[in-house]
């Protein structure tokens, strides 16, 4: 699989050097290039989505791995169910929450986690350093995917006070190999953090340091087979229209899975964007101008990033095409107010609502047509919203087997000055 640079073609990469890596030395985001075609999507979508998994990675890695390394890969990395539940008519949720963290980035924390190891056991054990921020859901399946891991050690930063407990405490629920440090700032003063930590070509190289942020072309490998699956499972129910599949985007990795899984075949009609509050691409798409702005705190808060590290990719994928992008996508933002509204009304659909969910739904159904299918991701399990259910709706909900031993941990974070020299202090002792 050929990789270049978002920022300079002549920077290439495989994708067992970018998956170690995370960025490009230089700048830029690792894509793509080219892109493969599948001409047999029929067949695909009649395979099981493990079989289906390992074909569609086999076909992207070009050789990198062999069809049993993948056959292992898929079997460790994705051992959970993806199902599409129907809960209003002409539109599905497909639940990608059904994982150890409960939420959607487990997939491509595991498969990261699994392809670093399978790396370290070919080449030799060297200390690897995994530094991540996260406004929850990634900061939990990172620890989780690293936890006793041998040869690597996880880092973990969050915005302090701006994540929910339960997240935090799946964070901070282990320690060993784990550490996790609350920073004074926002969601995008952690991820600032991490980007200096690569820019400092010599701090990487000394740490091996890499991420499991959507960053991470891994990360985004794991999400185009789920694209695949949704599709599939559409299609099992004699569906066969192409669907509208509506992203509740915060740096917009998983958008950006869905669209190379429709360049290379997969049939979507169109792919709705769904903002909270913080919506500088909807806000893009309206005006031409992206202006980033610093992030606010929603109720949807894993979406709370004001500037959307994975658009870069977006835009090269789209050759900056301000017309083109605009009519591949419908968009749309939703404030706290209409994410209640929208919660109330999925849970008056007899579906339990999370607010990220509820996003999706609220923007989706003003953009989905009379005679259209759409899905939308629900991409973390409601419990892990279970404060906010409770205070707003209301609604009380038995907790998880695996949120429970993680709210019964007494493990705290480190607090942490949103400073590179302090950062950068503490990952070298």
């Amino acid at each position: 699989m050929r990789l270049v640079s978002t920022q300079n073609p002549r920077n290439r990469a495989s994708f067992l050097e970018a998956v170690q890596a995370c960025v490009p030395s230089g700048g830029g985001l690792y894509v793509p290039d080219p892109l493969p075609c599948f001409r047999d999507i029929p067949r695909l979508l009649e395979m099981d989505f493990h079989s289906r998994s390992v074909e569609i990675l086999h076909r992207m890695l070009d050789g990198e791995l062999d069809r049993d390394e993948l056959d292992a890969l898929v079997r460790e990395s994705f051992d959970f169910p993806v199902p599409l539940r129907l809960f209003r008519e002409r539109i599905f949720a497909l639940e990608l929450f059904h994982g150890p963290t409960l939420a959607f980035q487990d997939f491509g924390c595991r498969l990261v986690a699994n392809t670093l190891s399978l790396i370290a056991d070919k080449e030799g054990m060297k200390l690897r350093t995994v530094l991540t921020a996260t406004t929850g859901n990634t900061g939990a399946a990172a620890v989780h995917a690293f936890w006793k891991r041998k040869g690597f050690r996880a880092i973990v930063l969050h915005p302090e006070g701006l994540i929910p407990t339960v997240q935090e405490r799946q964070c901070t629920a282990f320690d060993a190999n784990i550490l996790n440090y609350a920073v004074e700032g926002s969601y995008d003063d952690c991820q600032n953090l991490v980007n200096r930590c690569f820019e400092d070509r010599e701090l990487a190289s000394g740490l091996n340091l890499t991420s499991v942020n959507s960053l991470n072309l891994g990360r985004i490998l794991a999400q185009v087979v789920v694209y695949f699956e949704a599709v599939a499972q559409l299609q099992a129910l004699s569906l066969r229209d192409a669907p509208v599949i509506a992203v509740p985007c915060g740096n917009c990795g998983n958008l950006y899975a869905g669209l190379l899984a429709q360049r290379m075949g997969l049939p979507v009609k169109a792919f709705v964007i769904a903002t909270n509050e913080n919506a500088s691409v909807p806000r893009y798409l309206d005006t031409g101008q992206f202006k980033p702005r610093p992030a606010v705190s929603t109720l949807a808060q894993g979406m709370d990033a004001g500037h959307p590290s994975n658009w870069e990719r977006i835009q090269h994928l789209f050759n900056n095409n301000f017309d083109a992008m605009r009519a591949a996508f419908r968009w749309g933002s939703c404030t706290d107010a209409e994410t209640r509204k929208s919660m109330w009304e999925m849970n008056a659909a007899g579906y339990l609502p999370d607010p990220h969910a509820a996003v999706a739904h609220n923007v989706l159904q003003e953009r989905l047509g009379l005679t259209e299918v759409g899905i939308l991701l629900a991409t973390a399990h409601p419990a892990k919203s279970a404060e906010l259910l409770q205070n707003k709706m209301n609604l009380s909900l038995e907790t998880p087997p695996s949120l429970a031993g993680a709210l019964a941990s007494s493990g705290k974070p480190r607090s942490l000055a949103a400073d590179f020299e302090a950062l950068k202090n503490e990952l070298l002792n």
